[in-house]
């Protein structure tokens, strides 16, 4: 993997005070938010991007709420977010507001997704590897409900899962739903 690193930059946030670094593979960006110390066994949030939850707000789906808890916990406990640049379960932009458009007709979340021609989640993890060696974690903590992060990734050993628990919304209860019955996530 050709993996370009930043510097690590201080972040003050309304979360409170992280460390910051960046990974360019290829043409995606990632983070590491991270506050130390880390201990022998950091907690890990692997965060996928999600433009319209995290950054306005949506209630389609429950990004924001999580990626905002992680942090909290994170701020609190020490450990990382990786916040990784995979858009619409590596969709991309485009191809996620188009299966918003199928969810608006009546499909869900894996079915708007397998019309446009992909599977229900294209995402990847070889990069967060690549972060965890590069951090020097060996075992961790992760904080996700998605059964696929815990068998994708090959570099660590994971030591726990922490469930990451948000109230549904009237808009969001189907989609959660679906990633229960469907995609196997951990309630």
């Amino acid at each position: 993997m050709d993996i370009k690193i930043s510097e690590i930059a201080n972040l003050p946030s309304r979360f409170g005070e992280f460390k910051i670094q960046a990974f360019k593979e290829g043409d995606k960006e990632h983070l590491a938010i991270f506050k130390e110390p880390f201990g022998d066994m950091p907690v890990v949030r692997i965060h996928s991007e999600c433009l319209t939850g995290d950054a306005i707000g949506s209630l389609k789906c429950d990004c924001r709420d999580q990626l905002e808890s992680a942090l909290k916990f994170i701020h609190k406990n020490g450990g990382m977010v990786i916040y990784l640049r995979q858009e619409g379960r590596n969709i991309g932009l485009l191809n996620k507001i188009n299966a918003y458009a199928l969810q608006d007709k009546g499909f869900d979340t894996v079915e708007a997704n397998h019309k446009l021609g992909f599977k229900a989640d294209e995402r990847t993890y070889e990069v967060v590897d690549f972060i965890f060696r590069h951090f020097g974690f060996k075992a961790i903590k992760l904080l996700t409900n998605n059964p696929a992060k815990l068998v994708s990734l090959k570099s660590v050993e994971i030591a726990e899962r922490i469930p990451i628990i948000i109230k549904e919304n009237p808009k969001n209860s189907s989609y959660l739903k679906v990633k229960k019955e469907k995609m196997g996530h951990l309630f």
